[in-house]
């Protein structure tokens, strides 16, 4: 056998070496097809997205409780606490009720937004069902803010200092 062709069947042959310089970089075909993936993806509805987001633009954490009607009947879920300058998604599917209603405590207990619907709610975390006769069902109750979303299927709620 040739010499040759043993050395060549033993070891492989020799890169040759690129004159062009590679960088770390995609090219332009493999970015074009990036690009259009993460748009792709942004733009698929894939995951869930936030329907009715409150914004807590205050400096302090607040407790918050969250009424509306559910199957044809009021309910109260409590408690998101959002801290100051933060936004939290409490209802996450699109929104079929016009009013959205609306209860924060400080982290003292103390009642930060207080409106005119009487609802119910609980100390620690709660899912109420109907807002009648919150102390004769062992719940407390609580005056809500009636948020009126207008009929959009989605709504941000801004928390502010100065907040009915």
């Amino acid at each position: 056998m040739d010499p040759r062709t043993l050395r060549s069947l033993q070891q492989p042959p020799p890169r040759k070496l690129s004159s062009r310089l590679r960088l770390p970089f995609p090219d332009r075909m493999t970015l074009a097809v990036l690009l259009g993936a993460a748009l792709l993806s942004m733009l698929s509805p894939g995951k869930a997205h936030a329907e009715f987001t409150v914004c807590n633009q205050t400096l302090d954490v607040v407790n918050l409780a969250v009424g509306q009607k559910v199957d044809n009947a009021d309910q109260t879920d409590g408690w998101w606490t959002i801290g100051g300058n933060q936004c939290v998604n409490v209802i996450r599917e699109e929104l079929t009720n016009r009013y959205i209603y609306l209860y924060a405590t400080d982290v003292f207990g103390h009642a930060i937004l207080n409106g005119s619907t009487e609802m119910c709610i609980d100390r620690r975390r709660f899912s109420i069902r109907g807002i009648e006769e919150c102390w004769q069902r062992g719940h407390i109750a609580a005056r809500f803010v009636e948020v009126d979303t207008l009929e959009q299927v989605r709504w941000t709620y801004f928390l502010t200092g100065n907040s009915p």
